[in-house]
């Protein structure tokens, strides 16, 4: 996982920076595997990922550019038994709990696709976030500081969720004004050909009829 840098508004808040260093020592123990990769056509991309039984995952994943946005995504336990499986998907979230020890594997397939390959982001998720306080379950009340360690925890970890969703959709959404101004261009391309083509038939269509006139009346004049 990478660690963001986070800037507070000045050198008053130090408290704040502590415990927002203490939140980034306490955080990395959950595993979590975020990738951005390009899927060929007629390819088929497979990962592999070791989990302890009773674990809780979260699979999540996105196509960003290629095609129709669509992939097919399959998951499976160490005995092969699926426990996912979705075909042609631009989106989707899935939440499962480890039944056993042992290699699960997810795969991205775009077997389905001639000629376009496609770009997918995915998010696999392993564990859950442990509490930032071991002691948090003690009778006695968290202090201020904890309390506001706790609060800015959660919001960064939502403030996170959202980078993530918003990069994407800014990434889909430009690979789709992209694609549109291509078609846009070639579209204007062949207009202006056509119109050049149907321009030039047309003033050596009129120049024959000119011609004809005119040898026409040179024929009866003699």
């Amino acid at each position: 996982m990478s660690l963001r840098r986070w800037q507070g508004p000045g050198a008053s808040a130090g408290w704040l920076a502590a415990g927002l260093l203490l939140l980034l020592q306490l955080s990395g123990s959950v595993r979590a595997s975020e990738i951005t990769f390009e899927l060929p056509d007629n390819a088929k991309q497979c990962f592999y990922e070791e989990i302890v039984q009773g674990t809780k995952c979260t699979l999540e994943f996105q196509v960003i550019t290629g095609g129709h946005y669509d992939v097919d995504c399959r998951l499976e336990d160490p005995d092969g038994i699926v426990l996912y499986k979705e075909m042609k998907k631009q989106y989707d979230s899935f939440t499962f709990t480890a039944s056993r020890n042992g290699t699960y594997k997810f795969c991205f397939s775009n077997e389905f696709s001639t000629f376009t390959h496609k770009t997918v982001y995915f998010d696999f998720q392993v564990g859950d976030d442990p509490p930032l306080f071991p002691s948090e379950n003690r009778v006695t009340a968290l202090t201020q500081m904890e309390s506001a360690c706790v609060s800015i925890h959660e919001a960064l970890k939502s403030v996170i969720d959202y980078q993530t969703h918003f990069r994407l959709r800014e990434a889909q959404g430009r690979s789709r004004a992209e694609d549109l101004n291509t078609r846009v261009a070639y579209w204007s391309i062949g207009e202006a050909i056509i119109l050049l083509v149907v321009s030039i038939g047309q003033v050596f269509l009129l120049k024959s009829f000119f011609s004809d006139k005119r040898t026409t009346t040179t024929r009866v004049g003699s």
